[in-house]
């Protein structure tokens, strides 16, 4: 998906994200073993998912959300509207939640967050080496 302008940013959603992923995935997932190919598609689900819900909770908003394949990795970005780093954050059991972001950097081969005028971009890169 490219950059939805302003009117579109609102409702983009986490199932979109989602849907856009697993949309991305097709031609990965093309090649490898069913187990893997499932692996692979729900680790990349669950970033796309956590990335969205972040931007949506914590963000300010998506302002832009990219799911694409190049060579053997998927490359996921996601803009919102704060210029914070996310941040992990110590385990609390009487507090739900918190766990996303120590997920995406477990899953992922590469995280990256750029702070910019109006926001941040996180982008993620998932190799599909692990799951050969």
């Amino acid at each position: 998906m490219g950059a939805p302008d302003a009117s579109d940013t609102e409702r983009f959603t986490c199932s979109q994200a989602r849907a856009d992923t697993s949309a991305a995935l097709v031609s990965l997932c093309a090649g490898l073993p069913q187990q893997q190919a499932r692996r692979l598609h729900e680790d990349a689900l669950l970033i796309a998912s956590e990335l969205a819900s972040n931007a949506l909770r914590h963000g300010g908003g998506i302002t832009r959300f990219s799911a694409r394949v190049r060579d053997s990795a998927l490359l996921v970005e996601v803009s919102d509207r704060s210029p914070q780093a996310p941040l992990s954050r110590p385990h609390e059991p009487t507090v739900p939640g918190g766990f996303g972001w120590m997920l995406v950097n477990d899953l992922a081969h590469t995280v990256t967050v750029e702070a910019h005028d109006g926001g941040k971009t996180i982008f993620v890169a998932l190799d599909t080496a692990p799951y050969r």
